[in-house]
């Protein structure tokens, strides 16, 4: 008998996979993400992470959760995502789930030695990490990198390399996964294709495209404008690149 593997968070990108007959739990099943999702063979559960009482149903028969929370951007992403994680999980106990893969990402608080003080939409999502792990269940945890559909919307040329990953091979991992549960039980997944720079990025896209893209430095008057209302959400001030600078100064050789 096939086991039955659902997916929170289904009609999200990380959601998205071919290769596994699942269920998908949507807050709104009639939505066209949704749709798509059903006619890829899927069966369709309406649920709502944030309502307990629509979790036993979905998680009725279930061997395995795929766990993607919801991140709110009005300032109480750690109180959301971490009610909405414990409920799932919490239930998924009661209901015998045998298997927990949390979609997860670096603990900036931890990597900085607690400089970085105010990435919650990051942190939470490792503090649930720890919650599962000690959970009476087995767990994997995936955490994706840079998405590659992000290029589809700003990119700014730098040196630094960053880790890429094509959203839709998200599967290729949780299938890992599925595959070899014992294997990969208590696992850390930071997936990544490899590691690009900003300036390689530009050059493959040109490449790709035919075009040719370089990097055009915005005003800071112009830039201050676009990304006013991110700017207002930071506690403290700014570190303009003035000032880094001063802080950091370039050594040219």
């Amino acid at each position: 008998m096939s086991k039955l593997l659902v997916v929170f968070g289904a009609t999200s990108n990380q959601g998205a996979l071919k290769e596994y007959v699942i269920r998908a739990i949507t807050r709104n099943a009639s939505n066209p993400a949704a749709q798509s999702v059903k006619e890829r063979g899927a069966e369709i559960v309406q649920a709502d992470m944030d309502d307990a009482s629509t979790l036993p149903s979905a998680l009725k028969g279930v061997h395995t959760v795929l766990l993607v929370t919801n991140t709110s951007y009005d300032g109480n992403t750690r109180e959301v995502e971490t009610r909405q994680a414990k409920a799932t999980c919490e239930e998924a106990i009661k209901q015998g789930v045998q298997y927990i893969i949390w979609s997860n990402i670096s603990h900036p608080f931890k990597i900085s030695s607690g400089k970085l003080q105010h990435v919650e939409h990051f942190d939470d999502k490792a503090e649930i990490e720890q919650y599962i792990r000690g959970l009476p269940v087995k767990s994997a945890f995936y955490a994706p990198r840079s998405f590659m559909q992000n290029f589809f919307s700003k990119i700014a040329p730098k040196p630094t390399q960053i880790p890429l990953i094509d959203i839709t091979d998200t599967e290729k991992w949780i299938g890992t996964t599925l595959a070899e549960p014992g294997k990969f039980e208590g696992k850390f997944f930071a997936a990544t294709e490899r590691l690009y720079s900003y300036n390689e990025i530009t050059e493959i896209i040109s490449k790709a495209t035919g075009k040719t893209v370089t990097h055009k430095q915005i005003a800071e008057k112009n830039m201050k404008e676009e990304v006013k209302w991110t700017a207002k959400q930071a506690r403290g001030h700014l570190t303009t690149l003035e000032e880094f600078l001063k802080k950091n100064p370039l050594k040219w050789e």
